[in-house]
């Protein structure tokens, strides 16, 4: 059984994946079905099984001075993190200064450059506030 489990997110995100393929090859499998499967293919026996293991798994932890990489309004960027603080449990407030400057506004016209963001991120290092074509505002590689 693997440790390096994906996240509840990403799990569903890879059933509606095998969904989606398995119906492109003419096989119609139910949700419940395709979360059997990731959990099968992930070493467990079943769903149930493999989501207690990733909901009891330790969220990721960051800490000032850490280097983080990813993409702030879908824009990529290396920063250091100045400040962290847990709260609650697997969520945390950041404060972290971008080695590049990033640009916020979409608008061709003007620009809004942000070198210093303050960002909340639950475990799986994306934000709850998104954008509105549904992206996170901030999205962490872990």
């Amino acid at each position: 059984m693997t440790r390096d489990l994906p996240t509840l997110g990403d799990a569903k995100k890879l059933a509606k994946l095998l969904r989606k393929r398995l119906a492109a090859d003419g096989t119609e499998i139910s949700h419940a079905q395709a979360l059997e499967r990731i959990a099968q293919n992930n070493g467990f026996r079943d769903w149930n099984g493999f989501h207690a293991a990733i909901v009891t798994e330790r969220p990721n932890v960051w800490t000032a001075g850490d280097r983080v990489t990813g993409r702030y309004l879908a824009q990529p960027f290396v920063a250091t993190v100045l400040f962290a603080e847990e709260r609650p449990r697997g969520w945390f407030q950041l404060t972290l200064k971008l080695d590049e400057a990033v640009d916020v506004v979409r608008f061709e016209s003007f620009s809004n450059l942000r070198k210093h963001v303050r960002v909340r991120v639950g475990p799986n290092g994306h934000s709850k506030e998104h954008t509105s074509d549904g992206t996170p505002h901030v999205e962490l590689d872990l």
